[in-house]
Formats: C-alpha cells, sequence, structure tokens
C-alpha cells in the first residue's frame, strides 16, 4: 500500500479544530503520526505547542480522538516506560505506545528519562518534533537551534548576535544507544516520513525506536507560513537536515550529492537575517562534515 492509500485510508484522530499557528509543522507531524499509528494508541505528549494546540483543542474538550497524556517536561520516556510495560504484562501488544515531543522536552530537560529508556530498550515509539526551540513559551533557545538564531534568549545586537554554538545533533547520539530503530524525517518528504513511522512503529513492537523529524515554525522563524514545506524541503536539500534510518542492518543515507547551499537555505528566514557570512561559513562546515560522518557510517 503506497503511503497516499495510507493516508488516505486512515482516520484522523486529530481533531479539526485545534489552536496551531497557521502552517505549524508540528500540527502536520501530529496529524501524520497518529494517522499512521492509529486509534489504538496511547500516547504521551509533554508541556509544549502540542500540547497546548493538540491535545486541550477548543472549549476545554480534547482535541485527539485516542488517549493521552500531559506528563511533566522532563520525564516522558518515564512514564510511557510504566505504560508499555503495564500493557506489556496484561499481554496487550497490540497497543501502540508513541510519544509526540518537542526538542526542549527531548534534547534538554528530558533526555536523562529519554536516554535511560533507550539504553533499557523499553518498547515505544519516540516521535521529536524539532523546531528548534521552546516555541509554547516564546521561542527561547534549546539545545537544537542552529548557530546564528535570533530567540528570546539570544537576542540580535551588538554584545550577542544569535545563537553562539551550533546545535546538538540529538538523532546520531540516539542511535548510539543501540536502539531498534533510529530515523530523521521530514513533512516535506511525506513518503518517507510515513514509511518510517512504519518501521518506527514495528520496531517499538521490540523494544525502543526513535524518529526525529524537522519542525518548521513560521511563529518562531518569522517566516509566511504558506512557506512552511518549502522551508521543509530546502533544509533537506542543504543538507542541513539530512535524511538517514538505523535498524539492525546499520545505517541508510538518503543520498544528497547536488545539495544547495547553507545560504540558500537561510534565505528568507527571519531568525537567520542577521548571520554574518563567517557564521554562514561555519554552518556550512558543520552540515558537509556530518553528511560525510552519516554517508561513512552507510558504507557497506
Amino acid at each position: 500500500m503506497s503511503y497516499i492509500d495510507v493516508l488516505r485510508e486512515a482516520k484522523d484522530v486529530v481533531t479539526p479544530g485545534m489552536s496551531a499557528c497557521q502552517g505549524c509543522g508540528g500540527e502536520l507531524i501530529l496529524r501524520t503520526v497518529l494517522q499512521v499509528s492509529g486509534k489504538n494508541t496511547i500516547v504521551g505528549i509533554p508541556p509544549g505547542c502540542m500540547a497546548g494546540a493538540g491535545v486541550v483543542g477548543w472549549n476545554y474538550a480534547n482535541g485527539l480522538e485516542i488517549p493521552v497524556h500531559i506528563p511533566l517536561l522532563d520525564n516522558t520516556a518515564s512514564f510511557l516506560t510504566g505504560v508499555s510495560q503495564m500493557y506489556e504484562r496484561k499481554g496487550r501488544t497490540d497497543v501502540n505506545i508513541v510519544a509526540v515531543a518537542g526538542d526542549g522536552a527531548t534534547a534538554d530537560c528530558g533526555f536523562q528519562s529519554l536516554s535511560a529508556a533507550a539504553e533499557r530498550n523499553e518498547k515505544m515509539l519516540y516521535v521529536c518534533y524539532d523546531n528548534e526551540g521552546y516555541m509554547n513559551t516564546g521561542y527561547q533557545r534549546s539545545s537544537t537551534t542552529s548557530r546564528g538564531s535570533r530567540t528570546s534568549t539570544t537576542p540580535i545586537g551588538s554584545v550577542i548576535n544569535g545563537k553562539q554554538q551550533h546545535q546538538k545533533y540529538l538523532p546520531l547520539i540516539m542511535s548510539m544507544h543501540g536502539l531498534e530503530y533510529c530515523a530523521t524525517a521530514s513533512p516535506s518528504h511525506m513518503a518517507d516520513l510515513v514509511a518510517k513511522v512504519q518501521k518506527g512503529l514495528a520496531a517499538s513492537k521490540k523494544g525502543f525506536a526513535y524518529l526525529h523529524v524537522f519542525s518548521p515554525c513560521p511563529t518562531g522563524w518569522a517566516y509566511k507560513s504558506e512557506k512552511a514545506i518549502e522551508v521543509a524541503r530546502k533544509a533537506v536539500a542543504s543538507n542541513v537536515f539530512p535524511l538517514w534510518e538505523m535498524d539492525e542492518n546499520g545505517y541508510k543515507l538518503t543520498e544528497n550529492k547536488n545539495p544547495i547551499s547553507v545560504a540558500e537555505f537561510v534565505q528568507g528566514i527571519g531568525k537567520f537575517k542577521n548571520l554574518t557570512p563567517e557564521v554562514i561559513e561555519s554552518i556550512q562546515k558543520v552540515a558537509d562534515a556530518r553528511y560525510e560522518t552519516l554517508r561513512k557510517l552507510s558504507a557497506k
């Protein structure tokens, strides 16, 4: 069955009325993941954009048609560990245990419980929608925020000119935990995203599966909402966000032999408007080095 057929035939378990921003990458990711996982899913969504917009819905009614829990910002993986083990003791292997969490709750506040659950190989699919910041509280920098980004805690000025550090590359860190499955994905490449959610769900029946998804944010990043998919597509095309996966057969990189430049990727994105040529060059070097590392890992 093609990915188009999967999405056409699957029920959307996210209600039509939700308060996400127009063009929100996180909303599309949430809807797609839960369409693929289906109604027999228990989802944990920590505090963040999708907890506020995707779960609460309108008029205090639930925004999802499946059981959803909002754990603390720092314990999503440990919370779902208990849920997963409870269903396993009951012999309920048909239930999908899924986390949909932002980068703050994943790479920063929740990394301890995430890493521990991954090391124990707990049975769940953990999906991080990475919008590179704490967007729900006004866009503070996170460890996955790209260098040079303007955020409320890394302003543009004479003393600080955006974030000074390069981003933490969490997907590769997670793959080194010896997971059942690990992958990156983007809403601009929907067939790839659907296939990787399916693989992640299958792997979660054996142990820990992790999916890191690029989540463009028009509100925080300052670009027109209708440009969201274009921004995501350029992130992949520039190798700022390369697509790859890791399973029992090793690493597999979606090759991009003719990438566009980082300079082309950042054009029109407000959070990057004050990038100097030196910073752009440094981001380019990091993107090139990361891609080369992934290419070597994927070599047979």
